[in-house]
């Protein structure tokens, strides 16, 4: 099976003839299941085209938990909990989700957000997109919880040895005020070389950070623009496809602050819905691009990408 190939000049090639968003020739791949040294997880991406740009969602890894109210709706009442599960066709005892990364290829740089719950997953998964660590000019984090910076160290080695790490400086001072193992292990050894920003803002070329904050205290999301096409990656913005789009007033057990969280749930799906620009939410389910639509008054729903884009 071939691998993902980022070509510029295939794209310059395509002309006028081909959508501006377009997928890339492999959409979803697996790796070949009879390479000598084939890793444990089997690393899965999607491509597509945004304008200039070319943009992969990189399978991280996949979990699950039981007693999910627990998690997605602290504040909510049990029979409304069993109802917006049923009608969406999932049980309300059990969970599941994955963890997604994006890899963005621009001019002039290779840019991956957030590096999953563990480094082989996602080395993985990029060696299916035919990218490997060393690749990666810049590690943009959303935000410093473990499962978006389980990657950034193998050990005591950097991961991406050659990539300049990109994060908030609201971030990066809370999690130095309340450092837990995941940031000690993973982020310390890196910090005093990372560029943090302070405001919203452009961070390279195309790329807009914008604060989110109440999941954590630095929490952003990223806006990607290339020749008038737009794409949003929301993060932690919400954590479930339906509980937390759904139901954006629901508490989320992980946001730091509940009520700041719940307020800019409710303030990015209203723009995702408003404007019609697809996005990326790092716990869709994958290839975790989609767009948001209105529901009902305050209510939202998650409408997964098919073939919008090629």
């Amino acid at each position: 099976m071939d691998k993902v190939k980022f070509s510029r000049r295939g794209a310059l090639l395509a002309g006028g003839s081909l959508p501006v968003l377009m997928a890339l020739p492999a959409r979803a791949q697996t790796a070949p299941a009879a390479e000598a040294e084939k890793p444990a997880f089997a690393g899965k991406v999607h491509g597509i085209r945004l304008g200039g740009f070319e943009l992969t969602t990189v399978l991280g890894g996949t979990g699950s938990s039981d007693n999910p109210i627990a998690t997605f709706g602290l504040n909510a009442e049990p029979a409304e909990f069993e109802a917006v599960s049923k009608a969406n066709f999932i049980p309300s005892d059990r969970t599941g989700g994955s963890y997604t990364p994006t890899l963005l290829r621009t001019a002039d740089a290779l840019v991956l957000f957030d590096t999953g719950m563990q480094p082989g997953n996602t080395v993985a998964s990029l060696a299916v997109a035919g990218v490997k660590p060393e690749d990666v000019t810049h590690v943009v984090l959303t935000h410093m919880h473990g499962d978006h910076i389980g990657g950034l160290m193998d050990g005591e080695a950097p991961v991406f040895a050659n990539a300049e790490l990109v994060a908030s400086r609201p971030e990066a001072d809370y999690w130095a005020a309340n450092p837990g193992d995941a940031y000690n292990a993973k982020v310390k050894p890196l910090i005093d070389k990372a560029r943090l920003f302070e405001e919203d803002g452009e961070i390279l070329p195309g790329i807009r950070a914008e604060a989110a904050h109440g999941h954590t205290p630095g929490h952003t999301t990223y806006l990607l623009e290339s020749e008038g096409q737009k794409l949003l990656l929301t993060g932690d913005s919400f954590n479930h496809y339906v509980y937390s789009v759904e139901r954006p007033e629901w508490h989320v057990r992980f946001d730091v602050d509940k009520e700041a969280g719940a307020a800019t749930r409710k303030r990015v799906l209203v723009r995702l819905a408003s404007e019609m620009i697809p996005f990326v939410g790092y716990h869709m389910p994958f290839p975790a691009l989609g767009f948001i639509a209105p529901n009902s008054a305050g209510s939202y729903r998650y409408v997964p990408a098919t073939y919008q884009f090629g």
